[in-house]
């Protein structure tokens, strides 16, 4: 009964959260140090992570008859319960019943096979028994890691003859490559590249090889063929082709003629081009044997077991891994002959697929950028039908499930993944939507938890005669930089350019030109401009030039513009200014501070060093940030980022530049045309002959329709783009969700100590101010959708604005309850902005990778995301809440117990919809991934996480069922420490883990020294405020 009674105990509830989140977290780091086989074999396919899971669904169902919730009253809870136990068992099916592949296909071939995603070890025993030929079959699938203690034996019986197979060795990233040794065979070794990729080929003695359908042999002199003869005696070489050709020594690049069936003598590391093909001979004959070693560019690995019968032994080692079928090894020993193969099963389908075409769409102008791409097959059953597979648009047919997972480099070919999980898939499914409808069920339904809190919050807010909150207050000091030119040099270059330069309505028009990215994105001039001025300078103008007027001013004086000073320097690097030669206080350098007398790049050396480095210090980060700039500047100086030409007739829609022109095929009219407008442009806004101008950029644009108007974004779009960039509404929302917010402190607190209507009417007009301040970043968060074609959550930076404007959407949802809370969001949103605008989140609009572009992802991530307001809510109202103990006084003591028991309530509030609402997002992305890779739940770090949060969250919700973790204090302080792994699921995994959400993340980044700040600080205050509590509110205090 003990046992029984542990099981269904909240207790063991509370470990199995803390032990479950802990291991799969070390899950995470050892996929990112090791690989996921090892974060497999060590956690995720665990007897022991099974276990913990096993017993959460006993706790479950025990705690389901504990507390009752058979009860028409309870149904949301105990839908709950239940959701959770149908998801675990449908994971369970999902293990044992269910499989998944991946199948190869080139165009026009049919195939009703794929390849397994477990690999397995098949050991084929061939022997007589009772005098006939028979075999035996033994199988198993395995996963195996150099970083593991991998073990296995196979004990067994062939007859009456026993036998047995043990491992011996994992060797990753393996292949098969000649090596010396003195007593192997004899081998001439040919590089040839026919695939534009380097191959080395060997020759044994007396061989003939096959190489791209050419004979080679070596001394076994064959028609047809290139017969290379080795006089061992005297040591020479010679060469007889039946092709005619060339030879070219490399190292004095003489070229010779090759003829027809004529011995010479051979050349070593000459370039033959013979038969269509160029090769090498670098090195004479050598002696070796074929051994497995290893290759880190393999894509296979290397398994030695060892075979034991009647005393005998021998090792063999077979290659192999996920997605091969390599022919199998044979040995034999005693009488018995083994045959060894490890690798993927070719599993059989009961129809077939034909690959009909394979399509690969990219952005406009690029060539490895994909937009999109799909395999149209046809489907060998009865009846017989079409069908295509893209991305987030799969083939599911008798319970087999296709999706578009890869495709040959030549793009002839396509690689689908295959899953087959019926039961599996719709037991989980179930779940979910069981775990939706309790989810909301919790919030607006029944007797339950959420609904109790609201009626607890309103008693409080009656009881509350005063109100004294005492706040830490938040100053902010702005620091006006003015950038002085001291230089006559340099005072004589901006009076030039300030001369010449255009008037801002003439810029404006020039800014609406549409160009063509490198990444294929199609946008204004203006956006490029200010995303060049504001990465080259950290700034929004030069001088008094706007962004329009800088990338002019460009065009007409790109000699000049290599000697002003325009690119930033990051401050307090002292070596970067003394290696670009300027004052150690100087903001700014020209790009030809960067280079010698001799024209060598001075950052050269020292970037060598940086960017070679896995974590680089912070002197290397701005050094590479130095050389980003530096480039960017150049290429707008060089003229190549302006492309505004399309090419006619190209297949990619790619557009060029007035400097690249030349290399493209214009013909006729056009090509004078692209060679002459763009200097008569300019010559023209030299000369002041702006109505001539416009003409120009107006015959410019007639050009871009003529050939290019079906990727050309409508005007519209493109003066909603050039006022999105003139506005710059989120970088400026951080300051003034900053000023409000704090003011709305301030006033709070003066209200609490002195009755004065004013400071009603104060907070009152605060209230507006951030609701105004909410709408203008929903307003600019539709623009940034509208410009883009997308979610405005697709990357680091949109999700960062989401995240804000999701937290101070919460405030406002919760600000009846608790005014605090609308001041408190408000803040946390111009952190969040701030964060936004460092310089590893980059705010520029781009394309989306394929598996982004989805229905899916809308849903998604909106919920998933969105979640985090309130938990960011419940992290600030957790921390006031804590300092207000610590603040606590005989005086104060009781108003200050209602006002913790009021943010107490809002913060389990909060939390609930925090949880509610990441559950959803969490689960929805398991549907997303189904619906785009054909599996739910694959362990990915970023899913895993946000489980890991999950969980957490909900051990914080429900310590109030355990003993000894009932206290106001412990939930303030967990709701501040919890909302460490919505950072690390949001920052940790983005910039740190590895995964399927790469396309979610910056440049790689070093824990910022706030965070171990913020932990400094947590610690401190959690540690105070547990005094004060004990003192004033615990069990103790009088």
């Amino acid at each position: 009964m003990k046992l029984v009674r542990f099981l269904f105990s909240t207790r063991l509830t509370a470990i199995l959260f803390i032990v479950f989140c802990v291991a799969m977290a070390v899950g995470t780091f050892v996929e990112s140090i090791h690989n996921t086989v090892t974060a497999r074999i060590w956690v995720y396919n665990a007897w022991w992570f099974e276990a913990i899971m096993g017993v959460f669904v006993l706790n479950f169902i025990g705690n389901i008859k504990r507390y009752r919730l058979l009860r028409w009253e309870k149904w949301p809870v105990l839908l709950l319960h239940g959701a959770w136990i149908l998801i675990i068992l449908g994971a369970f099916v999902t293990r044992y019943f269910g499989f998944e592949g991946v199948m190869p296909i080139r165009e026009g071939e049919t195939t009703n096979t794929f390849l397994s995603e477990k690999t397995y070890v098949t050991i084929l025993i061939d022997g007589e028994m009772d005098g006939n030929l028979q075999r035996k079959k033994l199988q198993d699938d395995f996963l195996f890691s150099e970083a593991t203690n991998n073990s296995f034996r196979w004990k067994s019986t062939f007859d009456t003859q026993d036998f047995s197979v043990e491992y011996v060795d994992f060797l990753s990233n393996a292949a098969e490559d000649l090596v010396e040794d003195p007593d192997g065979e004899f081998f001439l070794k040919i590089v040839e590249a026919g695939d534009g990729n380097r191959h080395d080929h060997y020759i044994g003695f007396g061989e003939i090889v096959n190489i791209h359908n050419v004979l080679f042999t070596l001394n076994n002199p064959t028609a047809g063929a290139i017969n290379i003869e080795w006089d061992q005696a005297n040591d020479r070489y010679t060469i007889d082709t039946p092709f005619g050709g060339t030879s070219m020594q490399m190292a004095t690049q003489t070229l010779e003629e090759v003829p027809v069936d004529t011995q010479l003598s051979l050349r070593f590391r000459s370039l033959y081009s013979l038969a269509g093909m160029q090769f090498v001979f670098p090195d004479p004959v050598i002696q070796g044997s074929y051994q497995i070693v290893k290759d880190e560019e393999s894509f296979q690995d290397a398994l030695t077991l060892k075979i034991i019968t009647e005393g005998e032994s021998e090792t063999i080692q077979v290659l192999g891994a996920k997605g091969f079928t390599n022919e199998p090894k044979q040995i034999s020993l005693n009488g018995l002959d083994f045959w060894v193969q490890y690798g993927s099963l070719q599993h059989e389908l009961p129809f077939a697929l034909k690959l009909n075409d394979f399509i690969a769409e990219k952005y406009p102008g690029t060539e490895k950028s994909y937009s999109s791409f799909m395999s149209r097959v046809s489907v060998a059953d009865y009846p017989p039908f079409d069908h295509d597979i893209y991305m987030n648009h799969i083939l599911n047919h008798k319970g087999y499930r296709f999706f578009q997972a890869s495709f040959d480099p030549d793009e002839k070919g396509t690689v689908l993944s295959v899953n087959h999980d019926f039961w599996g898939t719709w037991i989980t499914y179930i779940g979910y939507f069981i775990l939706y409808i309790g989810l909301l069920g919790i919030m607006f339904f029944g007797k339950t938890r959420f609904k109790s809190l609201s009626k607890t919050l309103e008693k409080i807010r009656e009881k509350k005669a005063s109100l004294t909150t005492i706040i830490l207050l938040f100053s902010v000091s702005v620091f006006s930089q003015t950038h002085q030119h001291e230089s006559t040099a340099i005072q004589d270059l901006d009076s030039t350019l300030m001369r010449q330069a255009i008037p801002v309505e003439q810029a404006a028009k020039f800014g609406k030109l549409v160009i063509q990215d490198f990444g294929g994105r199609m946008k204004p001039a203006n956006t490029f401009a200010s995303e060049l001025i504001r990465k080259v300078s950290k700034s929004d103008t030069y001088q008094s030039l706007n962004a329009d007027q800088v990338l002019l001013s460009i065009q007409q004086n790109p000699l000049l513009w290599y000697q002003v000073p325009f690119i930033y320097l990051k401050r307090g690097n002292d070596s970067l200014r003394r290696l670009a030669g300027v004052d150690e206080k100087a903001k700014y350098a020209s790009f030809i501070d960067f280079f010698d007398k001799d024209g060598s790049y001075k950052l050269a050396k020292p970037l060598e060093g940086a960017y070679k480095a896995a974590t680089p210090n912070q002197f290397q980060k701005d050094f590479i940030e130095t050389d980003r700039r530096i480039n960017l500047l150049y290429s707008a100086i060089e003229g190549k980022v302006l492309q505004i030409f399309p090419v006619p007739d190209d297949e990619n829609n790619k557009w060029v530049s007035f400097a690249e022109a030349t290399d493209f095929p214009f013909e006729g009219v056009d090509s004078l045309y692209v060679a002459n407008v763009m200097p008569l442009y300019i010559g023209a806004l030299r000369q002041g002959a702006y109505d001539q101008a416009d003409e120009l950029l107006e015959s410019i644009s007639g050009f871009q329709r003529k050939y290019g108007n079906d990727i050309m974004p409508s005007q519209e779009k493109i003066d909603a783009e050039i006022m999105y960039n003139q506005y710059d509404i989120f970088k400026k929302l951080f300051a003034w969700y900053m000023y409000v917010g704090t003011l709305m402190f301030l006033v709070l607190i003066f209200q609490i100590l002195y009755d004065v209507r004013i400071f009603g009417f104060v907070v009152k007009l605060c209230i507006g101010l951030i609701s105004l301040l909410f709408v203008a970043q929903t307003v600019g968060m539709g623009a940034r959708w509208y410009i883009s074609g997308h979610a405005p959550w697709s990357d680091a930076y949109e999700s960062m604005l989401y995240v804000a404007w999701a937290t101070v959407g919460m405030g406002l949802a919760f600000g009846r309850k608790s005014k605090l809370t609308i001041a408190a969001t408000a803040f946390v949103a111009s952190m969040v902005l701030m964060i936004a605008h460092w310089n590893w989140m980059d705010p520029e609009i781009a394309n989306l990778v394929p598996v982004l572009d989805s229905y899916w992802l809308m849903i998604h991530v909106a919920v998933i995301v969105g979640s985090y307001g309130p938990f960011a809510l419940g992290m600030i109202v957790g921390f006031i809440a804590m300092v207000l103990m610590i603040l606590t006084t005989k005086k104060t003591k009781k108003r200050i117990r209602l006002t913790i028991d009021e943010l107490t309530v809002v913060n389990e509030l909060a939390l609930t919809v925090g949880v509610v609402m990441l559950t959803i997002g969490n689960f929805l992305g398991g549907q997303w991934a189904n619906e785009s890779w054909g599996r739910y739940w694959g362990w990915d770090p970023k899913e895993t996480w946000a489980l890991i949060s999950i969980l957490v969250y909900a051990f914080v919700l429900h310590m109030r069922l355990i003993p000894g973790m009932r206290s106001k204090w412990l939930f303030n302080l967990m709701s501040v420490i919890a909302f460490a792994s919505i950072i690390m699921t949001y920052f940790g995994v983005n910039f740190y883990l590895v995964g399927l959400h790469s396309y979610a993340s910056g440049d790689k980044v070093i824990t910022p020294s706030f965070v171990y700040y913020s932990i400094a600080i947590v610690s401190v205050v959690g540690l105070f405020s547990f005094l004060r509590y004990n003192k004033y509110f615990g069990k103790k205090s009088t």
